[in-house]
């Protein structure tokens, strides 16, 4: 653990391979942690098959990963080669901050030192239990007829009778803004067996827009789960609800274990608390992506912010550089 690394990356999504592109395009040898396989099996990411609010990403069967590992592959074989280092198929245990650098241990123990970290771990989607089990619902997560962000998929809804599967004033609201865009032939909200927490406001539009709510627990998903084309759902009592697509309204399950445990400040909901740069109370760990708080959870944004902290950590090292040039000078 003698060499000092002046980057780290963790997180191989959007935000982290686009700070990895920049560190490196900055000539600052970075250090990357994509993630195991467990972690990418919990991230956001498996779940984007198809991009559709992003220019240049309809070509892709995988709409993340595919130009994710294109850009890898380019900086492990450019003319920057030298100074990124990909560990694949290797996530972060642990992180510790030390005075003047960052302990990272790696998930086979093994541990490095480094000056900034950019984390990138950032959130997924909480899915609905049918039965206690999340199961039922993965094929149609997987073919998109279950979805999730309102901005990124809100388009699907278009023409067809829609489900949506949450409890709060939130939920309502997803209803609302799905049916004043694209004015649905149904919406339905489905509770599953919970209360619901509609405000006096969301209640009056839910009704002036005839879209009805549900408390029943859901027992079954009708529809064919090796295409994923989704029927509806049979409720307890056995009321079926017709639905040619579902949005999940459930809330987001944020990644800031190794936020916390170097002492970063996070905000009511989880997500990590920074400064424009993306830098957080710590010095030299910054945010990127999904995890930052007050950040659209796009993939532009994510880039955005990715980049912003790159440059911020070069800038740094630029100024310490060029304060060495001039002492000898």
């Amino acid at each position: 653990m003698s060499k000092k690394y002046p980057i780290c990356v963790i997180g191989g999504g959007s935000a982290g391979v686009m700070a990895v592109l920049r560190t490196v395009l900055n000539n600052d040898e970075t250090l990357f942690f994509p993630g195991t396989k467990r972690d990418r099996k919990r991230s956001r990411e498996k779940w984007v098959k198809k991009v559709e609010n992003m220019p240049g990403h309809l070509e892709y069967t995988r709409g993340i990963q595919e130009p994710n590992l294109e850009s890898l592959n380019w900086l492990e074989q450019g003319v920057f080669k030298e100074k990124f280092h990909w560990k694949k198929d290797l996530g972060v245990n642990s992180l510790e901050k030390h005075q003047d650098y960052f302990e990272v241990t790696d998930s086979e123990g093994q541990t490095y030192k480094c000056e900034s970290v950019i984390l990138c771990t950032g959130v997924t989607d909480v899915q609905p239990h049918i039965q206690e089990s999340i199961r039922d619902i993965l094929p149609f997560a997987n073919k998109q007829t279950a979805d999730y962000c309102l901005r990124c998929d809100g388009h699907h809804v278009y023409g067809k009778e829609l489900a949506i599967i949450g409890e709060s004033n939130s939920t309502a609201w997803v209803a609302i803004m799905l049916y004043e865009r694209y004015k649905n032939p149904s919406i339905n909200i489905i509770t599953n067996g919970k209360k619901s927490e509609f405000s006096e406001e969301t209640r009056k539009l839910l009704k002036a827009y005839k879209i009805e709510t549900h408390e029943e627990e859901i027992m079954q998903i009708l529809g064919d789960v090796r295409s994923g084309s989704l029927d509806g759902f049979v409720l307890a009592e056995g009321k079926n609800i017709s639905a040619e697509i579902c949005f999940i309204s459930l809330g987001m399950i944020v990644y800031n274990e190794l936020a916390i445990a170097v002492g970063a400040e996070v905000d009511q909901r989880g997500f990590v608390l920074t400064n424009s740069k993306g830098e957080t109370n710590v010095k030299g760990l910054y945010i990127a992506g999904d995890l930052r708080a007050n950040l659209k959870k796009q993939i532009y944004t994510a880039w955005d912010s990715a980049v912003d902290a790159a440059d911020d950590i070069n800038a740094k090292i630029r100024r310490e550089n060029r304060k060495k040039v001039l002492e000898l000078n």
